[in-house]
Parts: structure tokens; C-alpha cells; sequence
């Protein structure tokens, strides 16, 4: 259920306040274009500027709008272990498929306090559970020997990796049990990730290019890893051109230059840099997905 290609899903905003419709456009959009998961309320959803009312209705929606076509797998991280339990017990109750849970932030846990987190949170609640390794976002290191020992725990069935290290996914592969899921989170090293055993990855991209993103995950498991890498080097500038400033702010101006949603960010993020904006349209105009909204 959770191998493939999922979209961190973004959090559309009109005037300030979550676009119901526009949220239900995008996940009709990922659907239709033959993606694997969702993944509503990540870091690319704006999770850390969301109410809890707010996080608590995007994740009904989208469940509700996936209509159990593709599994929905809820942020509901935290760098407090309560508000973890909070958060995630509600997405349990919503239906979520399972939940996407955030390396504690800021507050720099050791190891030991990383697995007692995790080891906390799967003790309150029966839903799968999805580790996330990000430290560029998050100030700390998931050691793979620490995600080796978490593995153990039955409902801690994945992790999503975004060291962009290989040798570190190598070893969580190598160190954890038989059976565990390994996704990329970021969407440059999805190909390579999966050559070593990875499963598919939680992508950014696929917000903008869902089939693309989709097939080249298929095609690899297929075993044409020929045309999976054409598709991986064809992504190639669409990748780039996501992280030229802090996502998610390239593929909201993505969604927005496409007429999928309003151009908003909530502060602290900011409207794209206009020298920037012209090179993200650049990058779309050349992969064909410049007023792509008639594809949806």
C-alpha cells in the first residue's frame, strides 16, 4: 500500500484561509494522472502555519476527496511528543491510511530520544506509521541504527529519507527488518534510492507532474529501468527549478503560473524573487505545463 510515488500534497490558500475547492482540484488532478498517495499536511503543506483546526479539516478533505482511490498518508509530526499523539490520533480517527511523522524539530533529541518519541507515539495509536528523516529542515540525524531499532516496532512500517545520503539509505535498508518500507524524500535521488531497494518516494514534483513522477517509479518496478532513467533525466529541471527558493514556495508559483490555485504563502514564506519566478516559468514552458489546468 505505501510503495510508489506520492505527492506531499500543498495546502492551496485564498485570502487567508484554506481553498477547499482548489485542494479538492489537486487531489482529482493526482488521481486522475495515476498517482500512488497522498500525502496532505507535510512540510510542503505548510504544516507549521496551520491552526489545528485547520490541520485537522485538510486531512478529512483530502481523505474524503481521495475517496479510498489511492492511500492518504497524513503529517501529523511535531517536536512535541503530545501534540504528536494529539495530531495523529485524530488523523487515525479520520481514516487516514497512516501517518507521516516529522523527526522532532529544534528541540535536538539524542538518538535515544528520538526512538522513545517514536516508541511513544506508536504505543497510543494502531495506525502504520511513516518515519521522517529530513535534518536540513530539522536540525537532527536519524542514525540508521536508530531507525534499524524503531523498525522492530510493528506499526512502524517506513521511512521517509531526505539525507539525500545513499550510503546512509543503504545501511537503513541493510540494518532494518525484512519488509520495510523505504521512501525518498527527495525527489533527485528517487531513481538512485530505489536502485539500492528503496520503494518510491514522497514527492514535491509531482504536485506539477503527477503521471511523469508516477510512471518513472512504475517503470523501474516494472524492471525497464531504461525508460525509467529517460524520465528520471527528463524531471531533472523540474526538480531543480522546485528548490530554487524554500519549498514550497517554487511549486505553489508552479500550481499558480498552471491556474490550479491562488498564488498565497503564509508567513514567514514569501512570493518568489522575480528573476527567479521568470527561470521557474522558463523550465515550465519547456516541459509543456504552462496553463496545464485543462489536464486536470
Amino acid at each position: 500500500m505505501f510503495k510508489g510515488a506520492f505527492t506531499a500534497l500543498v495546502t492551496p490558500f485564498k485570502d487567508g484561509e484554506v481553498e477547499e475547492a482548489a485542494l479538492r482540484r489537486l487531489i482529482e488532478f493526482q488521481v486522475r494522472n495515476g498517482i500512488n498517495g497522498l500525502v496532505p499536511c507535510g512540510t510542503t503543506g505548510e504544516s507549521a502555519t496551520l491552526t489545528y483546526e485547520e490541520h485537522d479539516r485538510v486531512i478529512e478533505l483530502t481523505i474524503e476527496a481521495a475517496d479510498k482511490r489511492v492511500p492518504v498518508v497524513a503529517g501529523t509530526g511535531s517536536n512535541s511528543t503530545a501534540e504528536t499523539v494529539m495530531l495523529t490520533k485524530h488523523a487515525q480517527k479520520a481514516g487516514a491510511d497512516a501517518a507521516l511523522l516529522i523527526t522532532p524539530y529544534y528541540n535536538k533529541p539524542t538518538q535515544q530520544g528520538l526512538f522513545e518519541h517514536y516508541k511513544k507515539v506508536a504505543s497510543e495509536v494502531s495506525i502504520p506509521l511513516i518515519l521522517y528523516n529530513v535534518p536540513g529542515r530539522t536540525g537532527v540525524n536519524m542514525l540508521p541504527e536508530t531507525v534499524a531499532r524503531l523498525s522492530e516496532i510493528k506499526n512502524i512500517v517506513g521511512i521517509k529519507e531526505a539525507t539525500g545520503d545513499l550510503k546512509q539509505v543503504s545501511d537503513v535498508i541493510e540494518f532494518s527488518r525484512d519488509g520495510f518500507i523505504v521512501l525518498s524524500g527527495d525527489d533527485f535521488t528517487t531513481l538512485p534510492l530505489m536502485s539500492v531497494g528503496g520503494h518510491g518516494v514522497i514527492s514535491v514534483t509531482s504536485n506539477i507532474a503527477p503521471r511523469e513522477v508516477s510512471d518513472m517509479v512504475r517503470l523501474f518496478n516494472s524492471g525497464d529501468a531504461g525508460e525509467a532513467r529517460r524520465l528520471h533525466y527528463r524531471l531533472e529541471p523540474l526538480h531543480r527549478a522546485m528548490f530554487i527558493e524554500t519549498n514550497p514556495v517554487p511549486v505553489k508559483t508552479a500550481l499558480a503560473f498552471m491556474g490550479m490555485i491562488e498564488e498565497e504563502l503564509r508567513l514567514p514564506l514569501v512570493r518568489m524573487g522575480e528573476a527567479n519566478r521568470d527561470r521557474l516559468a522558463g523550465v515550465l514552458e519547456s516541459h509543456g505545463l504552462l496553463g496545464a489546468r485543462s489536464k486536470a
